[in-house]
C-alpha cells in the first residue's frame, strides 16, 4: 500500500504539473524572481549536506517495518484475531478521541498563549539565523520555507534565483530532506518527504536557465551522483533500504538494479567520498557493517567489496590522493580506531584509518595496521576530508571539539569550542580542496550559529549574523550523577542566570538512552521559552545513547538495560539533592525509544516527578519483541534481545518494561502524544497502556481515602496527521 501510495503521488505530481504548465513537453516552471526570506524548522538533518548517519546508526527513532512473519496456524483463527485486535483497536482509539475532545478545551487559553509566544520567538531567532549553504565554487545553494535557491557568492543572496519550490510543484504537505548537485552543476536530486508517511519521493531537475523536472523516482531513501549524468539509489519499501538502483540521464537511458541486501538486518545507504572519487554502498546492522566501492570514473562497472562483514566490525571510507581512509571498530577496545597497510603508514596521530588504494581486493583487514584510537569515552560525531587536512567533531563529557589533522605538517590540533555549544551541524563542502570548512553550533536554547574554521590561518571565527539576538541570560551547567554500579553519568542543566531560589523552579528532565543515539540538544523555540519563564532544563545522558562511544551504548543495551533506569534515577535525585526543583515541581520528558526508561521509571519511583510528557513512545516492549510480524522487530532483536528463543531474554525485559510492570499506587500526570498511522510504534500499545495506566491509578485513589487524595491526570492525544520522525515548524506548533 506504502509503494502504491508513493507511485500515486508521483502520478499526481506529475498531473499537477502538466495540467498547470504549457506545453507539457516542456517542464519549466521557474525563472529568475526575487527569493522569499524564510525558513522552515526541523527539517531533516541531511537536507543540504552531504554527511549520513553513522554506521550501525541509521535513524534515531525506533526502528520498525513489515519484514518476515510468524507461521500462521489456520487461516480462520488468523483472521478471527485479526478481526477481534481490529474492533478492540477501534473502541480503545474511539474512547481517547472522545476523552480528548473533552479535555483539550481546558488548555485552550494556555494553548494560545504558548503559541504566540512560540511564533515570537520563532520569527526573532529562527528565521533570522539561515539554513546550511552548499558551496560550488562561485555559486552557494539554500533551502528556505521549501525554496531551493541559487546564489553567486560574491552578490550575495538578495539577487538569489529561485529553482525549486515544493509549494509550486503540489507537494505542499511535503518538506525538503536531501539536496544533492551533480559535479557539473547541470542536474540537482531533491528528496520529499511527507509528514505522514516515512518514505520519501526523488525529483530530479535539470538545472539552466529554466529549470526542468527530468523525473520523478517513488520510495526513495538515499542517493548521491556518481558521475554527472549518472545517479546511484536505494528504494525503501517498509521502512527497509535493501536494492541499489543505478539511472542515467543522457544518452542511452536507463536504470538498473546493482546492489540486493539478503539480510534482514541489514540496511543500505549510499554516500559518495569527498573527493568523489568513489561512491560508497555502505551495509550496516547495529554490529556490522560492509562497504562496497562504485568507480566514480567507471560508473557502470559493479561495485568492489573492501571488507566482507564481520560481527562486532564496523566501518566506514573516505578517500583522499589514492588512499582509503577507514574509520573502523576493528579490534580491542571496539571504537572507533586509525589503521593502515603495512607500507603506508604516516608519523602522525590520525583519527581514521588510512591503506592505500591499489587493489581494492587486497584492503581487508588483514593488511589493516593500527595507528590511532580515539581517547577513552570519546565520541566521534563527525568528521570531513579536505585535500589536505581532515577536521573531526568529538564530543567527550558533554564537551563539544575539533581535532586538526594536517596531511602537511603531520600535526594535529585540537580546538575548543564554546561552552553552550551541544550539537554540530555540519554545512556540505562539494569542493575538498576548500580551505575552509564551515559549520553551525546550537543548543536547545542557543538558535543555530554559523562558524568557520580557515585551515590556512588555522584559526576559528564566528560568521556574525546581526539581525539575531544573542541569547545572554542562559546558564549552562555540567554535572556527573552516580550511578548504583558507581558509574558517573553525564547531565547537561540550563537555567536563567536571573532565576532566585532554584529549589522552587520547575524542571523539565530529557532521556533517551537507547540504539547508541545522543539525546536531540537542538534548539526549539519551547525550550527557549521555558528558560525564559524561569524553568530549569536538564538532559540526562544515560548509558544506551552514544554521547561517551560505542561502548556507552553497548552499556546499556540488551542484557543492560537497567543501567539506563538506574543512571535516570540518579540523575534526578542528584539534581534535586542540588537544589535543582523538587519532585513536586519535576516533569520528565522522552520520545520514541526514550519511552522506556521513563516509563519504567514512572513505575518503579513515581515519586520523584510530578508529571511526564511522551511523545510517540515505545512503552511495551515485550508484547512487541514477542510479534516478529510486526516492523522491524526482527533488527530490533540487537537493542532489546530475543524474548521468543531466550528465556531469560524475557524475563529481563519483563522486569523493566514500562506496560508490564503498572501496578495501583500514586502515578505523576501523563501527557501522550502519539499518531495514527505510525509505522514504527503500534498505535495499539500506546492505547493499552494508557488504559491500564489509567485504571491502576484509579484503583489506587479507590482504595486509599486520605485527605486531598491526587488523582492524575493520563492524557492521550491521537494525531491523525504527523509522523513518527520529522515535521514541520507548522506542525511542530501545534504539537
Amino acid at each position: 500500500c506504502a509503494g502504491l501510495r508513493n507511485l500515486l503521488q508521483g502520478l499526481s505530481f506529475i498531473a499537477k504539473y502538466y495540467s498547470k504548465h504549457n506545453p507539457p513537453q516542456t517542464m519549466c516552471p521557474y525563472s529568475k524572481i526575487g527569493p522569499k526570506k524564510c525558513h522552515i524548522l526541523d527539517c531533516s538533518k541531511s537536507a543540504c549536506t552531504q554527511r549520513i548517519a553513522p554506521p550501525g546508526s541509521i535513524l534515531p527513532c525506533r526502528f520498525f517495518s513489515c519484514k518476515e512473519g510468524t507461521e500462521v496456524p489456520s487461516k480462520r483463527k488468523q483472521n478471527t484475531s485479526i478481526v477481534t485486535s481490529d474492533f478492540l483497536h477501534k473502541n480503545l482509539l474511539k474512547s481517547e478521541q472522545k476523552n480528548w475532545n473533552n479535555i483539550s478545551p481546558t488548555y485552550k487559553a494556555m494553548t494560545e498563549r504558548i503559541k504566540e509566544k512560540l511564533e515570537e520567538l520563532h520569527n526573532l531567532y529562527t528565521l533570522n539565523s539561515g539554513s546550511p549553504r552548499m558551496r560550488f565554487g562561485e555559486n552557494v545553494y539554500f533551502e528556505e520555507n521549501g525554496c531551493i535557491f541559487l546564489a553567486k557568492a560574491d552578490d550575495g543572496e538578495g539577487n538569489a534565483e529561485i529553482l525549486f519550490s515544493v509549494e509550486d510543484l503540489g507537494f505542499s504537505d511535503a518538506f525538503i530532506q536531501r539536496i544533492r548537485i551533480s559535479p557539473d552543476q547541470r542536474y540537482m536530486a531533491i528528496s520529499l518527504k511527507s509528514e505522514n508517511s516515512e518514505e520519501a519521493t526523488c525529483i530530479i531537475m535539470k538545472l539552466g536557465n529554466l529549470p526542468v523536472v527530468e523525473k520523478v523516482i517513488p520510495s526513495v531513501f538515499s542517493f548521491e551522483w556518481a558521475a554527472n549524468d549518472v545517479l546511484y539509489y536505494t528504494t525503501q519499501e517498509n521502512l527497509k533500504c535493501q536494492n541499489v538502483f543505478m539511472t542515467t540521464f543522457t544518452y542511452q537511458k536507463h536504470t538498473k538494479l546493482v546492489y540486493t541486501e539478503q539480510d534482514a538486518r541489514f540496511f543500505v545507504d549510499l554516500y559518495c567520498t569527498k573527493d568523489r572519487r568513489f561512491l560508497t554502498i555502505n551495509s550496516n546492522s547495529k554490529t556490522a557493517s560492509e562497504v562496497w566501492l562504485v568507480d566514480c570514473r567507471h560508473p557502470f562497472e559493479s561495485p568492489s567489496l573492501v571488507q566482507a562483514r564481520t560481527t562486532g566490525v564496523i566501518y566506514h571510507i573516505e578517500h583522499r590522493k589514492d588512499q582509503l581512509y577507514i574509520l573502523t571498530t576493528y579490534g580491542e577496545p571496539a571504537e572507533y580506531k586509525a589503521f593502515l597497510t603495512d607500507n603506508y603508514i604516516h608519523s602522525i596521530n590520525l583519527d581514521t584509518y588510512c591503506m592505500s588504494y591499489r587493489n581494492i581486493a587486497s584492503s581487508g583487514k588483514e593488511n589493516w595496521q593500527l595507528v590511532y584510537a580515539l581517547e577513552k569515552q570519546t565520541k566521534l560525531v563527525d568528521f570531513e576530508m579536505f585535500s589536505d587536512d581532515c577536521i573531526m567533531f568529538l564530543k567527550n563529557a558533554g564537551h563539544l571539539y575539533l581535532n586538526v589533522i594536517s596531511f602537511v605538517s603531520h600535526s594535529v590540533q585540537s580546538i575548543k569550542l564554546p561552552t553552550w555549544a551541544c550539537e554540530f551541524e555540519l554545512e556540505s563542502h562539494p569542493e575538498h580542496t576548500s580551505s575552509t570548512c564551515y559549520f553551525q553550533l546550537s543548543s536547545p536554547v542557543h538558535p543555530p550559529k554559523r562558524f568557520a574554521y580557515s585551515f590556512k590561518e588555522n584559526n576559528l571565527i564566528e560568521q556574525a549574523v546581526q539581525e539575531v539576538p544573542i541569547i545572554t541570560n542562559c546558564h549552562t551547567t555540567r554535572l556527573l550523577a552516580k550511578s548504583k554500579d558507581e558509574t558517573l553519568v553525564p547531565i547537561t542543566v540550563f537555567h536563567n542566570k536571573n532565576s532566585k531560589e532554584l529549589h522552587r523552579r520547575p524542571l523539565l528532565v530529557h532521556v533517551y538512552g537507547a540504539y547508541g543515539i545522543d539525546l536531540n540538544m537542538s534548539f526549539k523555540e519551547e525550550k527557549l521559552m521555558l528558560i525564559e519563564e524561569g524553568w530549569i532544563l536538564a538532559y540526562c545522558h544515560v548509558r544506551g545513547g552514544g554521547e561517551q562511544g560505542l561502548s556507552w551504548h553497548r552499556a546499556g543495551s540488551q542484557h543492560n538495560k537497567l543501567r539506563g533506569l538506574h543512571d535516570l534515577r540518579a540523575c534526578i535525585t542528584l539534581l534535586h539533592q542540588l537544589g535543582f526543583s523538587q519532585p513536586n515541581h519535576t516533569a520528565l520528558a522522552a520520545a520514541s525509544a526514550g519511552g522506556v526508561l521513563a516509563g519504567a521509571l514512572c513505575n518503579t519511583d513515581p515519586a520523584l516527578i510530578r508529571a511526564m510528557v511522551l511523545q510517540a513512545p515505545f512503552v511495551d516492549v515485550l508484547n512487541t519483541m514477542m510479534k516478529t510480524h510486526l516492523p522491524l522487530t526482527i533488527e530490533e532483536q540487537e537493542e532489546w534481545g530475543n524474548p521468543l528463543e531466550d528465556e531469560k531474554c524475557m524475563k529481563y525485559i519483563r522486569s523493566y518494561c514500562p506496560y508490564q510492570n503498572i501496578k495501583p499506587q500514586c502515578y505523576p500526570s501523563v501527557f501522550i502524544t502519539a499518531y495514527e498511522n505510525d509505522e514504527r510504534i503500534p498505535l495499539t500499545g500506546i492505547l493499552q497502556y494508557v488504559q491500564k495506566l489509567r485504571k491502576a491509578a484509579l484503583d489506587h485513589a479507590s482504595r486509599t481515602s486520605k485527605k486531598g487524595n491526587w488523582i492524575p491526570n493520563i492524557i492521550l492525544d491521537v494525531q491523525a496527521s504527523g509522523s513518527h520522525c520529522d515535521s514541520s515548524w507548522e506542525h511542530s506548533l501545534n504539537e
